[in-house]
């Protein structure tokens, strides 16, 4: 089985085990007693402080050891917000942060704040000078992840941190993706990070919050970690986590591992465009992590296609809507404005081999092409361009006859299934069609009308929202818009080629 899905959890790394065992012998007392028990185990908590402060870049007197990333995250908006009501109650986070900082906003807004988002661009990455220009007086926090989760791509941290100084503004950093393949630069007040991600435990964070910057922890405290994280200390768990972390910032492995996989990351990049008809691979090809790949399957439920690269021996996520709990595209790939259906993230672990990444792109065409089969794709749509088919194979379709010479539809007015659509176009019925669903119908029908003639498609699936718009950009059609129906909505669409 090929393990790709290091950006959710990276297997532990050997140096946390050997850690994480000898610690359970050593650390198992209180670090807050004065008894030989207690002060090893403090020694063993002081020590692994250390060790990650010096990974992260601060002071180990900023560091705090929390129960989990998420914690972390939580804890700093919290803290930060806080101690800057009287300055005001503004949070600033771009669009595609991690749910931990979207949860921790919405909070804030319940209790009375106001909270901005930041655009970011079809790369998922915000520009620097878009954050500036948000700064405010009654700003109080701005939060940008230093490299995104879903999709890789690196955000301008040094340069936004910069800004945000020169504003009198903190800004709080997640670090998650990226702390181990190096510390974030950049003058940043407050960082937040997760064990797991690089081959420590889980349930193990980390919260720095440089000298200087206006902290008032929230909710229940006690004399341990500063009081920004209440309860027990884990040690051994927190020593493996700081034993993992330094074993990977050690001599030249991290920057040589990072060159290898960027390179097999560059390959699938490369290759899997090639090798499958129909994908978008997103994110910022160059501002990126170097071992994550994301890319979008046109025609492809998600969950069909995860399964089926499990079955393969290959462990792989997805932002696509098929695939989550809550039924909607993932806010990153919506935010990006990219295709959601049949998304795949790849991920690589430190150490995996090329034949491993080799065999995925062997592997990848015909399960691709046998979920498209099921979905009933056509060859000619799955293949190389627009299709095409007859009304009849789209199911509830319709078409009015348009005059070639057709003017230009003002708005868009979608009818009721089973009518003419605008200017007599074709209206699809795909109410209660999950994705890709409404995609294929509207590819297979397109071309039953002539060029400036629309389909309105008809769809309660809120992943059309998102899909069929970055169809039409995919196939150099014209997405006129959509407006409301009686059953979800009716999404207009103009042929142009």
């Amino acid at each position: 089985m090929s393990y790709f899905d290091a950006a959710s959890a990276a297997p532990l790394h050997p140096v946390a085990r050997e850690a994480l065992r000898a610690s359970l012998d050593e650390g198992w007392a209180d670090p807050a007693r004065l008894y030989r028990e207690g002060r090893r185990a403090r020694l063993l908590l002081d020590a692994a402080r250390e060790a990650a402060a010096e990974a992260v870049g601060c002071r180990p007197d900023e560091l705090v050891f929390t129960p989990s990333g998420t914690q972390a995250v939580h804890a700093g908006v919290s803290g930060a917000l806080a101690a800057r009501r009287r300055v005001g109650r503004r949070l600033l986070y771009s669009a595609v942060e991690h749910s931990s900082v979207l949860h921790a906003a919405g909070v804030h807004e319940a209790a009375g704040g106001t909270r901005g988002e930041l655009a970011v661009d079809r790369t998922g990455r915000v520009a620097a000078g878009e954050v500036g220009a948000a700064l405010g007086p009654d700003t109080a926090l701005v939060c940008l992840q230093s490299a995104n989760h879903e999709v890789g791509t690196e955000q301008p941290v040094e340069e936004v941190a910069a800004l945000c100084r020169e504003a009198g503004v903190p800004l709080l950093v997640d670090a998650a993706q990226s702390l181990p393949w190096g510390p974030v630069p950049g003058a940043w007040s407050l960082l937040a990070a997760s064990a797991h991600k690089w081959g420590g435990p889980p349930g193990v964070g980390l919260l720095a919050v440089r000298k200087g910057t206006r902290f008032a922890p929230q909710g229940p405290q006690d004399e341990r970690e500063s009081g920004r994280s209440a309860g027990f200390e884990n040690i051994p768990a927190v020593v493996a986590a700081a034993a993992s972390l330094r074993a990977l910032r050690a001599g030249t492995e991290t920057g040589d591992e990072a060159a290898r996989l960027r390179r097999l990351v560059d390959r699938i990049r490369e290759r899997v465009p090639q090798l499958v008809p129909d994908v978008e691979v997103v994110g910022d090809p160059v501002h990126r992590l170097p071992h994550l790949v994301t890319f979008s399957c046109l025609y492809v439920d998600g969950e069909a296609l995860l399964h089926e690269l499990d079955r393969a021996g290959f462990s792989v996520s997805s932002g696509s809507s098929c695939t989550s709990s809550t039924l909607t595209p993932s806010h990153v790939l919506r935010a990006m404005g990219v295709l959601s259906e049949g998304n795949v993230r790849v991920s690589l672990p430190y150490g995996t081999a090329e034949a491993e990444v080799e065999r995925f792109l062997e592997v990848l065409p015909q399960v691709v092409r046998s979920v498209r089969e099921r979905l009933g794709v056509p060859a000619a749509e799955a293949g190389a361009g627009a299709g095409r088919a007859t009304a009849g194979e789209a199911g509830h379709a319709t078409r009015a006859p348009v005059p070639p010479e057709a003017p230009e539809p003002a708005e868009p007015a979608a009818g009721p299934a089973g009518s003419g659509g605008e200017s007599g176009g074709l209206v699809v019925d795909s109410l209660g069609k999950r994705c890709p669903i409404p995609v294929i119908e509207l590819a297979k029908v397109i071309g039953e009308v002539p060029v400036g003639g629309t389909v309105t498609v008809l769809s309660d699936d809120e992943a059309a929202r998102q899909d069929i718009p970055a169809w039409c950009t995919m196939r150099g059609q014209e997405y006129v818009g959509e407006r409301a129906a009686e059953r979800g909505a009716a999404y207009v669409v103009r042929r142009r080629a």
